[in-house]
């Protein structure tokens, strides 16, 4: 029952991803698209965040643990949407990065495919038996090869499920071996301060042979 509500919990979280792009408008601040997210979810019968959300335009979206801010939307800028709700007390918490008005340049199409790439690859790595640190290195080096290794600053994930941020995490020091039924959150990011950030993530369920992916929300590039 507990993978149920996590699952549906999710399923929620995805809706109201879409239903925040689809409310983006050029002028409106991050503040007012953090206060529409309590409406969004309230909508689906879930009344409160996972955590408070993360709504940062560039080159906010570069400081991973943004506070929103009275910042407005601009054509060109990308977009870092990190959100979660709590529904029947079970957490969701998924992160897109979008671009606005127009599409990224090359090297923010770079940096992007690189972190959608990273989170492909540590995806395809979580099974039973694999440990934490194995999948944090599959993503880690992954940005590593393309060059941005000094702008992934954090851990890989961490575990959730009646809490956002539950027991024992996604990094390179967790030697922890996986177990199926486990919940846990996948998502490498890449910061150039004062230019761009870009994250994606998913929750994953643990399976025998691999995992099941929670967001089905689309990781292609997207331009609102």
């Amino acid at each position: 029952e507990e993978i149920a509500l996590m699952k549906k919990s999710s399923e929620i979280n995805d809706k109201v991803m879409l239903e925040l792009w689809d409310s983006l408008k050029e002028g409106k601040t991050e503040k007012y698209y953090a206060n529409l997210l309590t409406e969004l979810y309230e909508s689906y019968g879930v009344n409160e965040f996972s955590f408070s959300p993360i709504i940062a335009v560039s080159p906010n979206g570069a400081d991973p643990h943004h506070h929103s801010s009275n910042d407005t939307i601009k054509k060109g800028h990308s977009i870092v949407l990190d959100i979660g709700g709590v529904y029947n007390s079970y957490c969701s918490d998924m992160t897109r990065t979008v671009f606005f008005g127009e599409a990224p340049n090359e090297r923010h199409a770079k940096i992007y495919n690189t972190v959608k790439e990273a989170n492909q690859s540590a995806i395809g790595k979580v099974k039973e038996g694999m440990k934490f640190s194995d999948i944090d290195k599959a993503a880690r080096s992954y940005i590593e090869a393309a060059g941005y290794s000094e702008y992934f600053t954090h851990r890989t994930g961490h575990s959730i499920g009646i809490e956002d941020h539950d027991f024992g995490d996604v990094s390179s020091v967790n030697n922890e071996e996986i177990k199926a039924g486990m919940i846990f959150s996948i998502e490498p990011g890449i910061y150039l301060k004062d230019d761009v950030g870009v994250r994606i993530e998913d929750l994953v369920l643990v399976t025998k042979d691999g995992c099941e992916v929670l967001n089905s929300v689309s990781k292609e590039i997207t331009i609102i």
